[in-house]
């Protein structure tokens, strides 16, 4: 399970948020998928003490009806849920064109939904109770590759 974050959280959470080409911007949208009540509780307040726009749903089809579809910066969705598991979400959010990030996570890694979820673009597939630093690495890799998406570093 995740442990609550500082207020502050991570200085390359706070500089991100704080400022973005100089001026205060929004904090960005991260919607978090999971059929179970508390990883989503969890996930969600401690995205929410870092700053982040957290918004929490119980299923894909859930998210994929909600109007945060459109402004989601990231994903964070478990890999097997009732209805349309995880990677079914990928491929459906890649066939239609949208291009945010996903981090997976689950509490039963098999490597052969790992790799087909990091071929199909994932960010991260991380293993639960999860690990609260390697969370927000891979959310700020997300973030940085959402904004340039040939990855940070890459010249503009």
């Amino acid at each position: 399970m995740l442990h609550e974050a500082t207020p502050s959280g991570p200085a390359f959470v706070r500089s991100g948020l704080e400022k973005r080409s100089g001026r205060v911007a929004e904090a960005p949208v991260i919607s978090i998928i999971d059929d179970d009540a508390s990883v989503r509780t969890a996930t969600a307040r401690l995205l929410r003490s870092l700053g982040f726009s957290a918004h929490a749903f119980a299923s894909a089809k859930e998210f994929l009806s909600s109007p945060r579809l459109s402004e989601t910066s990231c994903v964070i969705a478990d890999v097997q849920m009732p209805g349309m598991a995880g990677v079914e979400l990928q491929e459906y959010l890649v066939a239609h064109d949208h291009g945010t990030p996903i981090i997976f996570m689950t509490a039963f890694p098999q490597d052969r939904i790992r790799e087909r979820a990091m071929k199909a673009g994932a960010v991260c597939f991380l293993s639960k109770p999860l690990d609260e630093a390697r969370l927000l690495e891979c959310l700020e890799w997300a973030l940085m590759t959402r904004q340039n998406p040939a990855g940070p570093g890459a010249s503009e």
